[in-house]
């Protein structure tokens, strides 16, 4: 009998990898993925390029006026990679570097701008068979999906990360000390914002992998989605 096809949501902070661990269950399960913080970092860019900013004060009437021009989709590349498209355009490394991540949790803070996503975000997911990750998947865009993951780790340890990741990716300039400032900044904007902060819902179950290792981490989450399935 063909295991039923469920919705897999993943929420957590930002650089806990929550999004590489999405990513490698849904390849491993045959789902698709969706990154939500990605879309939000596409609208970052927008503004950005857009001239919809002014220090950290974002221009929020000429957004909605012009959220109907803003096209965000996903493709895959040469190499078989997911990579986000903002208006056609394929954008995945300009909306990884510090300059949106400085801003996207004030973006993403905005009502009209998540409630424009979120409808998105549903549409994505309708049929189930998908494993999507952001800050309000199990809250909010799939409050009943069946396998909810929060996934944690120590400001720390996702500085860390994330700032080796930017080196690799040949950001020469970015400090360990400015990754961290913009960790524990977003952190405070995405649990205090009054348009669906980040929570963890209370039927999630939740990861900490400041000590695990990739594999461990994979493991336990296939593990979990094997035991979920059975009793569907």
């Amino acid at each position: 009998m063909e295991k039923k096809r469920i919705t897999i949501a993943f929420d957590g902070f930002s650089s806990s990898g929550k999004s590489t661990m999405a990513k490698t269950l849904a390849k491993r399960i045959g789902y698709a993925y969706i990154d939500t913080g990605a879309m939000y970092r596409a609208v970052t860019l927008y503004c950005l390029e857009n001239g919809l900013f002014e220090g950290t004060t974002l221009n929020e009437e000429e957004l909605r006026r012009r959220m109907g021009d803003i096209a965000i989709t996903f493709a895959v590349d040469a190499d078989g990679r997911s990579v986000t498209m903002l208006n056609g355009r394929n954008v995945e490394q300009e909306i990884r570097q510090m300059p949106v991540s400085s801003k996207v949790s004030i973006v993403a803070a905005v009502p009209f701008v998540r409630h424009a996503l979120v409808r998105q975000q549903q549409q994505m997911g309708a049929g189930g068979g998908i494993v999507m990750d952001g800050r309000d998947i199990g809250t909010v865009v799939f409050p009943h999906a069946e396998m909810k993951v929060y996934v944690n780790a120590s400001a720390e340890t996702r500085a860390r990360r994330r700032y080796d990741e930017l080196r690799a990716k040949g950001d020469t300039t970015v400090t360990y000390e400015d990754v961290y400032k913009n960790v524990c900044e977003r952190d405070y904007i995405d649990t205090h914002r009054e348009e669906t902060p980040l929570r963890r819902a209370d039927d999630a179950v939740e990861l900490d992998n400041s000590n695990m290792s990739i594999d461990e981490q994979n493991r336990w989450l296939i593990d979990l989605y094997n035991s979920i399935v059975e009793k569907q």
